[in-house]
This record gives structure tokens, sequence and C-alpha cells, in this order.
């Protein structure tokens, strides 16, 4: 097989033995330049393998653009960094939803339909009761978001209007439900929303207030949490959208896409590496290193360990989200009362990473992970809620890519095919024969 190159007419000439093929080329409006390949078995007899699809552009899409090499994370044109410095989670979660940052009064009016669609059917409740002590509350998420459907039942056919609450549904309920999963952990009576408090703020009172004690909150905390939930919001077609956009492709209620989603990023190699990095580094300060060990174990060939928080399966250069909560931890924990040593081994473990030209040849920066946990310790956020913070920020970002490929026109179930390596025709045997 030979490799395909580029034409000036917008095909691309694939060699395949003594055939040739001409396979259309779909330039992106950054230039990304792909080859469409969704006639190639039909036109030219053959497959494309690519088994972590990691080389495949799995669907068109206007929400996020992302540049590894260059370390570029926008969201519907915007710069991410622009983003967190100047506007709030509500307003990206609408500008990810809807394509353009609101206006004073859109703004003020989706503020309001999220308020009013973040309580929880009532009977929801037995749900929590029932749920084992020590459940992953990632695990009760998961449940909770998929038992949605069976509470707020949906037609199969949505109305702008139906579509619009769910989407206000999920974006708020989803806070609610992980406050009231914590407060269960912890043998607290659950804390309601708030009408008259913001999105950020209501989840700290659900979280950390009680009957017997008011949450004071304080401003830093409240805006770098606001931060942490604007830079997980999306980020291009990671494992858990792809998820959403696979399980929404056969049409199911939205429900059970988003649960899947949650399942998705569950997984220790998606959303669980900020709470590595605190384990880490935590053994660093109990043990009295200064992360020295930790960076020859990764050096070393022979080692299954690597440095979480260290790389990119995306980028080669920093992560720019990593740049900004640097920057959120140098301002939170230098305030009095609120530092933390474990700020100060992941600043020493970075800048001996960075001198380093094994990391350095190999691309390994800090990435989100190595700062994100940081900023939800000092938030007061336990560790087992880490993942679930997570799932909160990219709530957006999973309901933008569903309702994008919703009003596609061209959505079909996504059916991956496969090249089989296992045995050939074999003539059944009875049990006589098979001895």
């Amino acid at each position: 097989m030979g490799t395909p190159s580029a034409a000036s007419d917008g095909v691309a000439r694939l060699v395949i033995g003594e055939k040739r093929h001409e396979v259309p080329l779909v330039v992106g409006s950054e230039g990304e330049v792909a080859l469409d390949i969704s006639r190639l078995r039909e036109g030219a007899g053959c497959l494309v393998l690519d088994e972590s699809l990691e080389n495949t552009a799995s669907c068109r899409s206007a929400i996020t653009f992302l540049d590894g090499e260059k370390g570029t994370l926008r969201y519907r044109g915007y710069p991410v960094e622009e983003l967190a410095e100047r506007s709030t989670f509500t307003e990206v979660a609408y500008l990810l939803l809807y394509g353009e940052l609101p206006r004073r009064e859109q703004l003020a009016e989706f503020s309001r339909f999220l308020n009013e669609s973040s309580l929880i059917h009532e009977d929801m409740h037995h749900l929590f009761v029932g749920i084992p002590k020590g459940s992953a509350p990632m695990g009760i998420l998961a449940t909770m978001v998929a038992a949605l459907a069976t509470f707020y039942p949906l037609p199969e056919e949505l109305s702008a209007a139906e579509e619009r609450q769910i989407l206000a549904n999920l974006i708020s309920q989803v806070r609610t439900i992980a406050a009231f999963s914590y407060k269960k952990s912890i043998g607290e009576p659950v804390v309601y929303p708030s009408v008259s408090l913001r999105y950020v703020p209501n989840f700290l009172t659900m979280m950390f207030s009680s009957s017997v004690k008011d949450h004071q909150l304080e401003d830093d905390i409240v805006r770098a949490i606001d931060l942490y939930l604007i830079l997980h919001a999306d980020h291009e077609q990671n494992c858990s959208t792809s998820t959403v956009r696979i399980v929404g492709s056969s049409r199911t209620n939205l429900y059970a896409a988003i649960s899947a989603g949650i399942a998705a990023l569950w997984g220790p190699q998606h959303g669980g590496a900020n709470a590595e990095v605190i384990r880490m580094l935590t053994s660093i300060l109990e043990s009295g290193g200064d992360g020295t060990e930790f960076i020859a174990r990764a050096k070393d060939e022979r080692s299954p360990q690597r440095i979480p928080g260290f790389g990119h399966l995306v980028y080669r250069t920093t992560d720019p989200r990593a740049r900004v909560l640097k920057k959120c931890c140098h301002t939170l924990l230098s305030k009095p009362g609120m530092t933390d040593p474990l700020f100060d081994i992941a600043l020493r473990l970075e800048e001996l990473a960075l001198r380093d030209e094994y990391f350095l040849s190999r691309n390994l920066y800090p990435n989100v992970d190595f700062y994100s946990g940081l900023i939800l310790r000092a938030a007061g956020i336990p560790l087992n809620m880490f993942t679930v913070m997570f799932a909160i920020g990219r709530m957006p970002g999973w309901l933008a890519n569903w309702r994008e490929m919703r009003h596609s026109g061209k959505a079909r179930i996504v059916r991956p095919r496969q090249i089989y390596i296992g045995q050939g025709l074999r003539k059944y045997q009875d049990m006589r024969e098979r001895g």
C-alpha cells in the first residue's frame, strides 16, 4: 500500500496494489486536513485500522478547537485563557451550548433558569438511602443521572422548549446530586439549592453548610472553583465526550448518554489523574523527599511508574489550562491561612522535570491535572469527589456535543468496523468427536 498524497483538486490518491482510489479531502476552518474515508470500503475494498482512534476525526464540530503542537485551546473561537480571566462558568456554558457569549439579559435569564432547574425530584431521596455506605461518588453520580430518565421521562422527539429544559436540568442537577452524595457519605442531612445564590456559591453551600453551621463563602475560593469548571468545560473529542456522542447516536434519551459519559470519565486514565497527583505529592511530603525519586523512577524504562500530571495525549507543549491553574494556585495559596506544602513540592517537582532532558525531549510538560487538585484541596473538596468535580465542569461540553450532533441533520448511529483476526471457517464437532 502506498502513501496518499494531497492533490490540488481536493482529493488524495490512494494506491493499493495496482489500483488507485481517490479519497476526498476535508479542510477544517483552522487548516486541518482530513481524508474522508466514509466510502473507502465501498470504493477501494479496504478499511482503515486506527485502534485508539488517535488519528481519526469522528465528527465535524464547531465547538472546540485544540492544537496540541501549539498548546492552543479555544471554545467557539475564544481562547480558553481569555474566558478563564474574564468570564464565568455560566457564561461559558451558554457559549458552548448556543455558540455565542450571552448578552446581559440572556445571561440573567439563563442563570435564573438554571436556578429554577436545580431541584431534583423528592422521591430520588429514597435512592440515596438505598446506596451502600462507602460507595464511589462517581458510581452514585452515574446511577442518579441515569435514574433522572425515570423521574423526568422524555418524549422521543424533543421540542425546543423541552430540549432547553433538559439541558438546564443536567447542568443544574449534576451539582445538586454531587452535593447530596457527599452529604450522604458523611452522614449529614442534605442542603437544598438556594434561589438567591449563583452557580458556584450554590454548590459550595450545598456541600459545606448545614442546619447548625453556615458556610462562609470566600470570594477567592468561589473564583478558583469557577475557573476550574471553565477550564474543564470541554476538550474536543476526548473519551467521555466521544462516548456521549456514540451513545447519543442511537437516539437513546439524553440522561442515558450523559450517564455513559460519566462512566467513561470515571476511568483513572481520563478523569482521575488529579487525585493521583495529590497522592504522589502527599507521598513525597510524608517521606521527606523532594521528588527526585519520582523523577528517577519515571525515567526508568523497567519501572511502570510515571509521574501523574505530566504529559498529555494531544499536547506536545504546555497545556494552556495548566498555565492558568498554576497562576491561580500562586494567587490562592499565597494568602494567609491558605498555604499548602503540597504546592511547594509541586513547584519543585516541575522545576526538576523541566530541567531534565528526558522530560523535555518527550514533551512531558505539566498538564491541567498537575495543579487542579491543589485548587480543589484549597476549597475543601475531598479527594474522592475530585472526578465528580470534573464531571460538573464537563457537563456543558457533553451537552453541547450532543446538541450539535442532534441538530446536524447528518446524525447516524455510530457503528465502527473491525479487522477480524480469529479462526477461519471451521466444521462443528459433536461431543464424541471432541474427546
